[in-house]
């Protein structure tokens, strides 16, 4: 017992390490966005969006599935130590096809560039972000490293070293040095090596003759990856290049800063899919398992149509606000993106909805219906960007996202019905979208005051109509008594 208690203090202690410097580095990369917004023009913010889209899809690719496939498969059978020979073979692996792959693109600049929307003399960023891609892949495996030998720590120490020195490199190239959008990927690219050579004494300590059995096992495991990785960044960045391509560089700019600005939705989901997973996981043979699942979705949903509404309510206010020395925390030539971010934020909470419904999946182990799951949002998405985006513009483009992850929440709800029933509390969930469509209604035709009265409304509506059960009232005092006490 003493030795599981203690296993658990570990699991708890890692768990928090790793959803600080995530929260941490994901606040840390948003102050990005309003510190572009007013170095950079719409124009030149479409131009990184679009670029950036195309590294997140790439960096899928150059991974080829080997850090998970590490994470899982390349310790020794017995203690868990690392196997220097594993290690060598997928380390090898990835930084060789990354240099290769990053050679081929540096050469095939100006073409690419063209390809993808960009002016021509806009080839030297293409080239920036192949370096961008080899570095980062370079670090997946030693990453993967720290994550198997519980060098939290270390592990979150550095990501979020590398992700400060970006922010300040940014500031001081765009800022002070005036190299515009080059400067962005410059900092990015001496980040992303200074992390690497903070990684080195990782390489050199594990690093052995690569294996080559080893690396077809891990290869076997972590290719079919990539197909449910790609679909992923589909849903999550494909609007960035349609938009631009379609209706502009500028437009893609302002879409892309307002859609960040949905980040407290999505740390919310965020760090409830971290705290989720293990949580379910443990209690898979617990026979009142689809119980429990239900009974998340229903607190869960409740808890993130009241951060929603906080959004909508209150994100146009914030952003125009004069928070910094009279400035805007965002540039009024993005405020015209504004409306996206409701949908936006909705969106994110169809993909906390997703990451729950999906338990009954990952309980039966059924990974090809995660991915039949996962594809299925990339092809709406796809499909309504490219329908959309030409007659709405930026708006079909968060149209678009947020019905890709209704059809994913909905897929994964179709799909874990045939093996695992799992007996959701619908007419609650009715209760709660109605309520929050109900409060959203009036929310644009009244002032700041109102609007923090029609939030407040929010738990009393819930209290009032019944939304609670007997049992949830009774634990609530209790928990109210104890706080108290």
């Amino acid at each position: 017992m003493a030795v599981m208690l203690r296993e658990l203090r570990g699991l708890a202690r890692e768990t928090a390490v790793y959803g600080l410097s995530t929260v941490l580095g994901r606040l840390l990369s948003f102050m990005l966005t309003p510190l572009f917004s007013h170095l950079l023009v719409p124009g030149e913010n479409g131009a990184m969006q679009a670029l950036y889209a195309y590294i997140a899809f790439l960096t899928v690719v150059y991974g080829l599935g080997l850090d998970t496939a590490y994470l899982r498969l390349g310790r020794t059978k017995s203690g868990g130590e690392a196997d220097a020979g594993a290690f060598g073979a997928a380390y090898l692996t990835v930084a060789g096809s990354a240099l290769a792959l990053s050679t081929v693109i540096h050469l095939a600049a100006q073409p690419l560039a063209r390809a993808i929307g960009l002016p021509a003399e806009m080839a030297v960023l293409v080239r920036y972000g192949a370096w961008i891609l080899a570095a980062d892949a370079a670090m997946l495996i030693p990453y993967a490293e720290l994550r198997g030998s519980h060098r939290a720590g270390a592990y979150a120490g550095i990501k979020l070293v590398g992700i400060a020195m970006n922010l300040v490199l940014a500031y001081v190239f765009v800022r002070h040095l005036n190299l515009g959008l080059r400067g962005v990927l410059l900092a990015n690219l001496t980040a992303s090596l200074s992390c690497l050579a903070m990684l080195a004494p990782v390489i050199l300590s594990r690093f052995g003759a690569p294996d080559r059995a080893r690396l077809k096992e891990m290869a076997a495991f972590g290719v079919p990856l990539i197909v449910a990785g790609l679909g992923s960044m589909v849903v999550q960045v494909a609007d960035r290049p349609i938009l631009a391509k379609a209706a502009g560089l500028a437009e893609a700019g302002i879409y892309g800063t307002c859609y960040k600005l949905g980040i407290g939705m999505m740390l919310l989901v965020g760090m409830f899919d971290q705290a989720w997973k293990p949580f379910i996981l443990e209690r898979a043979d617990r026979p009142d398992a689809g119980a429990l699942i239900a009974r998340v979705l229903t607190y869960f949903s409740a808890l993130a149509a009241w951060a929603l509404l906080a959004i909508v309510f209150f994100i146009g206010p914030l952003v125009q606000a004069p928070l910094f020395s009279g400035k805007p925390l965002i540039h009024p030539s993005f405020w015209g993106g504004l409306p996206v971010v409701p949908i936006v934020a909705l969106a994110y909470l169809f993909n906390g909805l997703y990451f729950v419904m999906l338990a009954p999946l990952m309980l039966d182990k059924r990974t090809g219906a995660v991915s039949a799951a996962t594809w299925a949002g990339a092809l709406v998405n796809l499909g309504l960007n490219l329908l959309l985006i030409p007659r709405y513009g930026m708006m079909g483009a968060a149209w678009a996202t947020l019905a890709a992850y209704a059809a994913m929440a909905a897929a994964v709800w179709a799909l874990g019905r045939s093996s695992r029933p799992v007996p959701y509390e619908w007419k609650r969930l009715a209760i709660l979208a109605g309520w929050t469509a109900a409060l959203w209604w009036p929310a644009s035709s009244v002032g700041l005051p109102a609007r923090l009265l029609l939030l407040a409304a929010y738990p009393a509506g819930l209290l009032l109509s019944g939304f609670l059960g007997a049992d949830e009232l009774a634990e609530l005092r209790s928990l109210l008594r104890a706080r108290r006490a």
